[in-house]
């Protein structure tokens, strides 16, 4: 009898991107990092990258956040189609084993890498063979809906105990502390040990729906309009013509 390693004790693949901006449409991919994590195995990360942003450019403001220049990703940075196209076969080769992706706010990151694929004409991550994704933040406000406080990765590693082996808004550092939040959680909530992983990925686009909402809802209470963005869990569609989504 061939005893079946659970999805929580198989490896995880981490992924996060450091961008130009917060507008999925728009954003480009400033560095990003995927790394396989935990499993009984050491935690490998497979890649760095820096892309040479492909002609656009970061705003100071963004800057400031992840420390990156428009010059220095010019002059250091890489193609950017070859950086998309990249990213896109190591996720792809590592989530063969049926291993999840793990991101933090991952509609954000999946998204934009969606979108780069489109704008590059490098083939989607969202082929035939569709990887699984898990998202701490999702399953965080699933799992303790009515702790206070902020939720963003710095405070769940606070939270979980969770060491954050560097400064937030570095790539490879979230990526990692994501993992680690995300293990830390599944480990202190059974129910969703007990879960098929597929099925658990298809409940967090329930569940992060059903937050978006609430969280809309929220915004109409206290300032009288919500941000009627189109969302989904972990591509959000494009909007159309019309200001809906397709």
């Amino acid at each position: 009898m061939t005893l079946v390693t659970p999805w929580f004790r198989r490896p995880f693949v981490g992924f996060d991107t450091e961008t130009t901006g917060v507008d999925v449409e728009t954003a480009r991919i400033v560095t990003a990092s995927v790394m396989r994590w935990g499993g009984g195995m050491q935690t490998i990360t497979y890649c760095n990258w820096l892309s040479d942003l492909g002609g656009a450019e970061i705003p100071a403001e963004t800057t400031e956040i992840h420390g990156v220049t428009t010059e220095a990703a010019r002059s250091a940075g890489r193609p950017a189609a070859e950086v998309v196209a990249e990213i896109v076969a190591c996720l792809r080769h590592l989530t063969q084993p049926h291993w999840p992706i793990v991101a933090m706010n991952a509609q954000f990151d999946l998204t934009i890498l969606e979108r780069e694929c489109e704008r590059y004409g490098v083939p989607s991550l969202w082929g035939a063979a569709a990887p699984l994704v898990l998202d701490p933040r999702v399953l965080d406000k699933h799992c303790d809906p009515w702790r206070k406080g902020r939720r963003r990765l710095v405070d769940l590693c606070h939270h979980y105990r969770v060491p954050m082996e560097g400064g937030a808004h570095n790539a490879e550092v979230d990526a990692r502390a994501a993992c680690g939040v995300t293990w830390k959680i599944v480990q202190r909530n059974r129910p969703l040990q007990k879960l098929d992983l597929r099925d658990l990925h298809e409940l967090q686009a329930e569940w992060a729906q059903d937050q978006q909402e609430s969280f809309r809802d929220y915004q109409l209470r206290k300032y009288g309009a919500a941000d009627e963005s189109p969302f989904a869990w972990p591509l959000i569609p494009r909007p159309s013509v019309d200001g809906g989504a397709r």
